[in-house]
């Protein structure tokens, strides 16, 4: 197996993936931390300002032109919302030093750069540059309010938002408007400190590097050797779900300027069946996982009641989400014909053909996690946030095993929860 890890201090993880596919090395750090409604908006604004300058570097355009001098090197960071943990994530990417004209310490160079970043902030009189937060205040108070913009990504975000009212996963990724006034230079960079005292923390290394290497350069930076062992808090994903029986739909319409209407339905899983959540994404896949789906085949090519119709499956929270792009008027029909499919479904009427295309869709995707250093990453961190480590050959053979009789058990399992339509 080419992964490994090495845990350097109590909740900070070293992650090796070796791989010789690329030219890159890849090197990523994630930050986790439980989604709270108190920290949500500082982690993304944090995120945004230590991108902007460290005490080495003092803005971005010096850290852009340091990556340009590492042979255009690329830094990029985000935040995400993964199962009930808002994660910080930063990467750099840069040429592998065997493709350099000269012999040059990249590998060093690249670690020390985003550590930097990550460790090391620009800081002005007790809080980070105040010229820098108010900056990003700004862009962050833009990206909240525009998230509208975008009608099916705002109609899934409203879905989740119900489904999971008063609950981590409920919250918006990217915080709230509200939140951002209170917000100064020093309450941020105090919360920064202990943050980073207290998340857990994982960096990754994928490409042509020996562990050996790597390790002794990440644990040798000075920035790492001033990070404290911590009881990392964090929400590791559950392999037993706490059912959710539904006695009444949760039905939400809101209006607004839109031509289109969007429908999305959030369904719980709430099957304990062992491998249930391998079953449950055929059973995702034959619903609405591709354009052989019962949604795709019957709401919108048959009916021709969808403009899309899709759903995905997010196993962290054992839920799924239906997807339908409609005319506001095919409302009731179009609710009808995807509640049919999903009775289907649960009745076993699909076929040994439905099941062998889903799960060819599956392995399909399965077998591409190693055709990007990025995708791979991920894949191996889910594994690490899960707590159960399961390879990529076990997770094409649980695919594998999956039969018509076990989709047909955990269908018995799922129930719609929440109803959200976006309408004129």
């Amino acid at each position: 197996m080419n992964y490994n890890k090495t845990k350097i201090k109590e909740g900070i993880t070293i992650h090796n993936i070796k791989t010789n596919k690329f030219k890159t090395n890849l090197y990523a750090v994630f930050i986790a931390m439980p989604l709270d409604r108190e920290t949500v908006t500082k982690n993304a604004l944090l995120t945004a300002v230590l991108r902007r300058g460290t005490n080495n570097i003092q803005s971005q355009d010096q850290i852009s032109k340091k990556l340009e001098e590492m042979y255009g090197a690329s830094f990029d960071c985000g935040i995400e919302k993964t199962g009930d943990n808002h994660i910080m994530k930063f990467y750099l990417e840069a040429l592998n030093e065997k493709f350099l004209p000269t012999k040059e310490e990249l590998t060093k160079q690249c670690v020390d750069l985003l550590f930097d970043i990550i460790f090391n902030p620009l800081v002005e009189n007790n809080g980070f540059k105040s010229e820098y937060v108010e900056s990003e205040k700004k862009n962050l108070k833009q990206i909240i309010e525009s998230k509208i913009d975008d009608k099916r990504r705002y109609s899934l975000e409203r879905c989740v938002e119900e489904m999971f009212k008063n609950e981590p996963y409920g919250l918006y990724r990217y915080g709230y408007v509200e939140d951002l006034k209170s917000i100064t230079p020093e309450s941020l960079y105090q919360y920064y400190n202990q943050m980073i005292n207290e998340c857990k923390i994982d960096i990754f290394a994928s490409g042509e590097i020996e562990q050996e290497e790597i390790n002794n350069i990440i644990t040798s930076n000075k920035e790492i050797a001033k990070l404290k062992e911590r009881n990392a808090k964090y929400v590791p994903y559950k392999e037993q779900v706490t059912p959710k029986h539904i006695k009444d739909v949760n039905v939400v319409e809101e209006h607004k300027q839109v031509g289109q209407g969007n429908l999305v339905i959030g369904l719980s899983v709430n099957s304990n069946t062992e491998n249930a959540r391998y079953i449950t994404s055929v059973y995702n896949a034959i619903l609405g996982g591709g354009a052989n789906s019962k949604l795709f085949q019957n709401v919108r090519e048959k009916e021709s009641l969808a403009y899309t119709a899709g759903s995905t499956y997010r196993r962290q929270k054992d839920a799924i989400f239906i997807r339908c792009g409609i005319e506001i008027a095919n409302y009731e029909k179009a609710l009808k014909t995807i509640e049919k499919q999903i009775e289907d479904i649960k009745n076993g009427e699909f076929t040994d053909e439905d099941v062998n295309n889903s799960k060819e869709l599956i392995i399909s995707s399965i077998r591409s996690i190693s055709a990007e250093q990025d995708t791979e990453i991920t894949y191996y961190y889910g594994q690490e946030l899960s707590e159960k480590f399961v390879s990529v050959d076990e997770y094409l053979e649980k695919i594998n095993n999956v039969k018509k009789e076990d989709i047909k058990e955990v269908a018995k399992d799922i129930e719609v929860n929440t109803v959200y339509f976006l309408r004129d």
